[in-house]
């Protein structure tokens, strides 16, 4: 059985049977997270380090180093400079983290549908204020597998605002969990807004999921430059998503047609989005 078909198995068990659901439980519990997470930062995690390179197929010559001391220092790894080129032009904006990508065009009050999961901007940031200021914009959802570098950045320059925090449960972010419950409502996460010298305000948002105990970021309210990096997220696959307001950059058309065909497209930080 290849390890898509195990995975895919796996969760088939956790939201699809009466035990799955009862384990899930424990799993998605904060304190079990950070329970995991802390063991995790620990020297006894370095066991579980080679059988995850090797099944993800992760190639160590990219990074800084291999000389990890647990597990998560091995899963937050430091790409070598480079190896992820930022485009010289400030008027391109770019993906700020390797990922599978969605885009969607964001329409009235009607809901957002990501994959089986529908949500509106409204009530991913509970705050309708600020979702308004995105009524017929665009939502890009940037999915980290857990074989992506998890570090991400900043896609242009500006001055952020403070972090929002929304505390959730926490949920995987891969596609079969969106059929049992709205991800992006379940969640923990935290986004900023970011008032950009080219592309109007843009909100970026971090969403942690299962077995993530934290997403780290590195900044609270300051002026900030493109590329620069913004933070990191421990052990699990997570997400990332950004809003954007109507009419202040051009998306390439690709993306849409892409997701419209229910197809996800493979990006890296600093690829060009437009």
């Amino acid at each position: 059985m290849s390890e898509k078909a195990k995975e895919s198995a796996s969760l088939r068990f956790l939201y699809h049977t009466f035990i799955g659901r009862l384990f899930l439980k424990l799993l998605i519990a904060r304190w079990f997270s950070k329970m995991c997470g802390a063991f995790l930062n620990t020297r006894l995690s370095k066991v579980f380090i080679k059988g995850f390179v090797n099944n993800n197929n992760i190639d160590l010559s990219l990074f800084e180093s291999d000389n990890f001391t647990c597990f998560n220092d091995c899963f937050c790894r430091k790409i070598k400079d480079g190896q992820r080129a930022i485009p010289e032009d400030d008027n391109v904006l770019f993906s700020p983290c390797d990922a599978l990508l969605s885009a969607y065009h964001i329409k009235d009050d009607t809901v957002l549908a990501i994959k089986q999961s529908e949500y509106t901007v409204s009530s991913l940031l509970q705050n309708e204020e600020l979702a308004k200021q995105y009524h017929d914009g665009i939502c890009l959802v940037f999915r980290l597998c857990v074989n992506h570098y998890h570090r991400y950045c900043y896609p242009a320059s500006g001055v952020k605002g403070d972090n929002i925090f929304i505390k959730g449960k926490l949920h995987t972010v891969r596609p079969i969990a969106l059929s049992s419950c709205p991800v992006f409502t379940e969640n923990c996460r935290e986004y900023t807004v970011i008032d950009t010298d080219k592309f109007g305000k843009i909100v970026q948002m971090e969403v942690g999921a299962m077995m993530v105990g934290k997403i780290k970021n590195h900044h609270q309210s300051a002026k900030v430059q493109r590329g620069t990096e913004k933070g990191m997220f421990l052990y699990g696959g997570s997400t990332i998503v950004m809003l954007l307001e109507k009419d202040k950059v051009t998306i390439n058309k690709a993306f849409f047609e892409a997701t419209e065909n229910g197809n996800e497209v493979d990006v890296v930080m600093g690829q060009s989005l437009i």
